[in-house]
């Protein structure tokens, strides 16, 4: 495991992405919790209407609202919002084009829904829209109401076109707030203030897709910030030992004499049992060390978050955040 960078402590912005099923909605809330830890105050935004977050702080379905949600040692706050995109374009409209009353009124008509539907981009825009405004919101002494914005994105699979469909409505208009908006979107995620951390699992898929996706944000100007490798489970085994296991060569006899030695004494079959977890535990750590080698070759600040034995409750999103801070995330 290597540390956070002081680079990617400037960063403002903290978008993580993952392919389905490594677990980025629980690792984005563990990194709000410790980006926060010390007295920051952090916002922790999700955009796919799933309320991801709300389930795991074990709350009720989030409204469209900025809500505190968890506190952090050394008294930092997270607040959440889960953006829906009709309220955000009502909003957009409210703010740039006086039309509060009108929006409403378009809603009702369903208006909204076919705007979305005729250019299915604009959904995306009016979600990295909100998240800028979230970014770049000060209080009335000047400074940020966020010490940092955490977004819980969608999947490797789609994020780099999320973050960037902006930049193509930036090019399409010409003039007015449209126009600033977009382009105020486009330099934000482009900056040194935003880092997009990437969370894969060691196992073979996830770590190719990982890598896929490093090359595809190198592409689109877009900066990774760290791999953030989700449940790694230990390693119980002298680095010694592992090749031998992992090729089923366990001595029986060797393991029955050290348990006799501990003053447990044990039936045949669960000896057989325990050689078999043995060999089995062997090949998997055997596996994630390949894995590790290849997420290596993106050359980015890798973490190991712990697998979590007793399942993903809001203590354990605490753990979780410990472990990061540990690491150096601040």
């Amino acid at each position: 495991m290597t540390s956070w960078t002081e680079e990617l402590t400037r960063a403002r912005l903290h978008v993580v992405s993952g392919k389905g099923g490594t677990g980025k909605t629980t690792v984005a809330a563990a990194l709000a919790l410790a980006l926060a830890t010390g007295g920051r105050r952090v916002l922790l935004v999700e955009v796919e209407g799933r309320q991801g977050i709300a389930q795991l702080f074990d709350r009720a379905p989030l409204p469209y609202s900025e809500e505190r949600i968890a506190s952090a040692p050394g008294g930092g706050e997270v607040h959440a919002l889960a953006v829906d995109a009709e309220a955000a374009l009502l909003e957009y409209l409210a703010m740039f084009y006086n039309l509060g009353f009108a929006g409403r009124t378009l809603r009702k008509m369903g208006a909204i829904e076919f705007a979305t539907t005729l250019a299915p981009g604009l959904r995306d825009v009016l979600l990295t829209g909100k998240v800028k405004e979230c970014v770049n919101r000060t209080g009335p002494d000047g400074r940020h109401l966020y010490d940092a914005v955490v977004l819980d994105a969608p999947p490797t699979g789609r994020v780099v076109k999320f973050l960037d469909v902006t930049k193509a409505m930036a090019d399409l208009a010409k003039v007015g707030p449209i126009k600033g908006q977009s382009e105020g979107v486009v330099r934000l995620l482009h900056s040194g203030d935003t880092a997009v951390h990437l969370v894969a699992l060691l196992e073979e898929m996830p770590v190719r897709e990982t890598l896929d996706a490093v090359a595809e944000l190198d592409g689109a100007d877009l900066r990774p910030g760290a791999v953030l490798v989700n449940r790694v489970q230990p390693e119980r085994l002298p680095a010694r030992s592992i090749p031998v296991a992992a090729e089923g060569r366990v001595d029986g006899s060797r393991v029955r004499a050290g348990l006799a030695a501990a003053g447990l004494d044990l039936d045949e079959f669960t000896l057989e049992g325990l050689v078999d977890e043995t060999v089995e535990h062997a090949i998997r750590v055997q596996s994630q060390q390949e894995a590790m080698e290849l997420l290596r070759e993106s050359d980015l600040p890798t973490l190991d978050l712990p697998e979590l034995t007793d399942g993903v409750d809001v203590a354990a999103l605490y753990e979780l955040a410990e472990v990061l801070v540990a690491a150096g995330v601040r």
